[in-house]
Order: C-alpha cells, then sequence, then structure tokens
C-alpha cells in the first residue's frame, strides 16, 4: 500500500534547498524554517489556505520563495542549539498562522520516545488525511542518517508491505525513502518527534 502527496518543484527542486540561501545562518540552520514555508505553501496549494503563502503559490519562483522565508524567519529564526524541540516549532509557526489570519490549523507533538506502533500509527494517519508532516531528527546512531542529524525535514508519503513501512522525506530539494522504524530508533536519549496538524 503507498500513500503519496502531491509535490511541487522550485527550479527543479522538490520543496527548497536551505543550502541555496544566500543567508549564512539560513543556509546552515534554515531547516525549521524552510520546513514551515514548504508547509504553507503545500497547504495553500492544496486546501485553499492561500493566506498563508503570500505569493502566487501555483506559479512558485526562487525570488518569491527567498521573500517568503525572509517573512518566515523572525518566527523560526535559526539559533545556536537549533530549533531543538517540537514546541519550539509549533510555537512559533502558530504565531505565523495567527499573523496570517489562518485559524483552521492547529498542531500538536509528538515525540518518538513512544511506542513505535504508536509513531507509526500517527505518521500514517497524517498522511492518509494528506497532511504534511513535520518531523525533527535528533542525534543517531545510524550514519545512514548523518545528514538528517539535528535537521528538520517533512514527510509526504509512505510505502507499506508487510512488516516494512517506507517514508518519502523531502529535504534538500529532494525527496529519500527511509524505513521509520530505523528512523525512529535512534539509539540515544535525546528525541525528535513530528508535528501533527489537524483541520478545523
Amino acid at each position: 500500500m503507498t500513500n503519496e502527496l502531491r509535490l511541487f518543484k522550485i527550479d527543479n527542486m522538490i520543496g527548497w534547498d536551505q543550502e541555496q540561501f544566500s543567508d549564512r545562518w539560513m543556509n546552515k540552520g534554515g531547516c525549521g524554517a524552510v520546513t514551515a514555508c514548504d508547509c504553507c505553501i503545500y497547504f495553500a496549494r492544496e486546501f485553499g489556505m492561500t493566506q498563508l503563502y503570500p505569493f502566487d503559490c501555483e506559479d512558485l519562483t526562487r525570488e518569491d520563495y527567498i521573500s517568503f522565508s525572509k517573512i518566515m524567519k523572525p518566527y523560526l529564526s535559526p539559533r545556536i542549539s537549533g530549533i531543538n524541540t517540537l514546541e519550539i516549532f509549533i510555537d512559533g509557526l502558530k504565531e505565523y498562522l495567527d499573523d496570517a489570519g489562518c485559524s483552521e490549523l492547529s498542531m500538536s507533538a509528538l515525540y518518538s520516545d513512544c511506542e513505535y506502533d504508536k509513531y507509526k500509527s500517527a505518521v500514517k494517519a497524517q498522511l492518509d488525511k494528506k497532511l504534511p508532516v513535520p518531523y525533527l531528527n535528533l542525534k543517531h546512531k545510524n550514519p545512514v542518517f548523518d545528514d538528517f542529524v539535528w535537521h528538520w525535514f517533512w514527510l509526504a508519503g509512505y510505502a507499506e508491505a508487510e512488516d516494512i513501512f517506507m517514508i518519502k522525506i523531502i529535504s534538500y530539494g529532494e525527496y529519500k525513502w527511509f524505513d521509520l522504524r530505523e528512523l525512529w530508533d535512534s539509539g540515544y536519549s535525546a528525541k525528535g518527534g513530528i508535528v501533527l496538524f489537524d483541520i478545523k
């Protein structure tokens, strides 16, 4: 069984690549803001919440995205310790949603220190509702995830077969498929997690 969200491109990138920023802080630590920007564009395009993206959501350009990132940056500013909790992300994005006049969306946090089956069910339920899933990954024992340590990205699909549950992650302007169980099993006490959207 597979379920994938409809994605968008900017200059042939899927979503945005933070390494394309000339702003030094956003280039190195803008993953939280990028994840928020990407999700806002997704909601504007797929759910008609056009107030979340103050440009043309059907004609996405590099210039508009960079302008949008400058709007989002004060809400989810890169910092030395990173946006290292789900609450920091939720609070920052909620403030942006409020200022944009969007009252339809709410968010809650689910840390990955819960049981795997609960975590998987939450991811699957969100994607089945065609909702993007912001994901915070902190430390990880598996070198496969080295590029995603202390990093925000978002989930845009799953593929399930028997005991395997693969997830499609969007980051650095591209997508990759990972085993959710392997990503969840970080091997560290410092846990990341997912943000769950709800539409009123």
